[in-house]
C-alpha cells in the first residue's frame, strides 16, 4: 500500500507531533506500507520525516493560503464574518492554482490511500483527490471553532472517505457539522521511548536568559504554540495569585504558524506578566521542537487553554515523562486522565481555581509524587504508538476494503457507517 500523508506546514506543532507520531506507528505496524509526506513549507517537519525515511515532497503553500484562518472570527468580535469570506474570496484562484499543482503531484505518487492531516488540507485533498485513491481526513480541531471551513468541509465532503477524530469528543461534533461520513476515533499516541521520566533535562533559566533559580525552586511551565485561546493569560493570571516563595514560572512555545490574527505575540505576554508583577520570576523559552526535555525541567505542567480541547497531546506528553499535569478540563482533554488521579482538572478560564490547585500542589510534594506515579503507568497504558498503528492500520483495511467493492465516486455510507467506532483499547477511564 502506498499511502501519502498532507500536512499545510513544516513547522512542528500538536498536529505535527501526531503526523509524526502516525509515520512512526504505520512504519512498525505496515510493513509493506510505502509512506511520502507532501508539505506546504519546507522545514523541522521535513527533516524528521526523512530521518524515518519517509520520502518528502515540498509544495510551498502561496503566501495568501498560508496566513488565512476562520478561526479569529470566533474569537474577535470586530472581525465580521463578512470581512473572512472577502479573504476566502481573494485566496480562491491560489488555492485552485494550488489543488492544480497538488493533483498532478499526486498523479505521480499514485497512492492508494491520502491521509490528510490539517484543514486547509482537507480542502486541496478533495479538490486534488486522484479517482481511484482513498482519502482520509485527520480532524484535531472541533468544526465549530472553524465556522466557514465547516461550511466548505460539508460541501467537499462527497470527495472523502472518512474521518479519523482524535477524541469521542471530536468525532460527536463532527458527526453533527459534517454528517453522511464514516467517523474513527483513535486517539492521538505518544512515542514512549521519546517521552519518559528519564533522558535529558532542558536548562530553562539558561534557555530563557535567566540566572539560575535558587536551589530548591519549583518549577511550572505552559508548553503551547501562541493560540491566544491556549490560555496563556489565564497561566499568567494565575501565576501571579501563587503564594508559593520559591516558584519560577515558564512560558515555552511561540508563534509557529502564520495564521493572521489568532496568536498572541512575545510583547503581548511580556506586558502582561509586567502589569501583573511577575516578570521576574517568568521565564519565556523560545519553542523547542523536541519538547520531552523540557517537561523533564518541570515539576507541574499545566495546560490552560480556554476553550474546548480536542485532544490535549501536551497532557498525554507530560503525563508519559512522569510530571505532575494541571489541565483544563474540558472537551477531548478531560478523556484523558481521572480527574484527581493521574492529573488534576480544573475549568476552563477559571484563575483563582488554577491557582488553588497550583497552590496546593506545591506545598504538597507527596501528593505531587503520587500523581506523577499515577501518570506514568496511564500513559503506558493508554498513549503506546503500538495500539494506534494497529487502530490506524485497521481503519485504512476498512475503507480500502469498502472502496473496492464500490464504485469510485465513494458511495454514499449507511447510518450503520455514520456511528462513532471504538475499540476496547480506546477506553481510557
Amino acid at each position: 500500500m502506498r499511502i501519502v500523508f498532507l500536512s499545510p506546514v513544516g513547522v512542528i506543532g500538536g498536529a505535527e507531533r501526531v503526523l509524526l507520531g502516525t509515520a512512526a506507528a504505520l512504519a512498525g505496524h505496515e510493513r509493506a506500507a510505502e509512506l511520502h509526506a507532501v508539505l506546504g513549507s519546507d522545514g523541522a517537519l521535513a527533516e524528521k520525516l526523512r530521518s524515518r525515511g519517509i520520502a518528502v515532497h515540498v509544495l510551498p503553500l502561496p503566501a495568501r493560503l498560508e496566513s488565512l484562518g476562520d478561526t479569529q472570527a470566533t474569537l474577535d468580535p470586530e472581525h465580521s464574518r463578512s470581512r473572512l469570506w472577502f479573504r476566502l474570496a481573494l485566496a480562491a484562484p491560489d488555492a485552485f492554482d494550488y489543488a492544480h499543482k497538488l493533483r498532478r503531484l499526486l498523479h505521480q505518487l499514485q497512492p492508494d490511500l491520502i491521509h490528510s492531516n490539517g484543514l486547509k488540507m482537507h480542502l486541496l485533498s478533495a479538490l486534488s483527490r486522484p479517482r481511484d485513491a482513498v482519502l482520509l481526513w485527520h480532524m484535531h480541531d472541533f468544526p465549530s471553532f472553524r465556522p466557514a471551513m465547516v461550511r466548505l468541509l460539508r460541501w467537499m465532503r462527497c470527495r472523502c472517505n472518512g474521518i479519523v477524530a482524535v477524541s469521542d469528543a471530536v468525532a460527536r461534533e463532527v458527526q453533527t457539522t459534517i454528517p453522511n461520513l464514516p467517523v474513527h476515533v483513535i486517539r492521538n499516541a505518544v512515542d514512549l521511548d521519546e517521552f519518559t521520566p528519564l533522558g535529558p533535562v532542558a536548562d530553562l533559566d539558561a534557555l530563557a536568559g535567566l540566572p539560575p533559580a535558587p536551589v530548591g525552586s519549583l518549577r511550572v511551565g505552559l508548553v503551547a504554540t501562541y493560540a491566544r485561546w491556549k490560555g496563556h493569560d489565564v497561566f499568567l493570571q494565575a501565576a501571579a495569585r501563587i503564594r508559593h516563595p520559591h516558584c519560577r514560572f515558564y512560558v515555552i512555545g511561540g508563534p509557529i504558524y502564520r495564521t493572521a490574527g489568532s496568536q498572541f505575540s512575545r510583547p503581548e505576554l511580556e506586558a502582561l506578566a509586567n502589569s501583573l508583577g511577575i516578570r521576574e520570576r517568568l521565564g519565556f523559552v523560545d519553542f523547542q521542537p523536541d519538547p520531552a526535555p523540557v517537561y523533564r525541567a518541570l515539576d507541574v505542567v499545566v495546560h490552560a487553554s480556554r476553550r474546548p480541547e480536542p485532544f490535549g497531546l501536551t497532557i498525554a506528553e507530560a503525563m508519559a515523562c512522569g510530571r505532575c499535569v494541571v489541565a483544563s478540563r474540558a472537551g477531548g482533554a478531560s478523556e484523558l486522565f481521572e480527574d484527581g488521579v493521574e492529573a488534576v482538572g480544573f475549568s476552563p478560564g477559571k484563575v483563582h481555581q488554577l491557582a488553588e490547585v497550583l497552590d496546593t500542589l506545591l506545598a504538597d510534594p507527596q501528593r505531587r509524587r503520587q500523581l506523577q506515579n499515577q501518570a506514568i503507568a496511564a500513559a503506558r497504558s493508554n498513549f503506546g504508538v503500538h495500539r494506534y498503528g494497529h487502530e490506524l492500520g485497521q481503519v485504512y483495511e476498512r475503507l480500502m476494503k469498502r472502496i473496492s467493492m464500490n464504485a469510485n465516486p465513494p458511495e454514499k455510507p449507511t447510518e450503520s457507517s455514520q456511528t462513532i467506532l471504538t475499540s476496547p483499547s480506546q477506553s481510557l477511564k
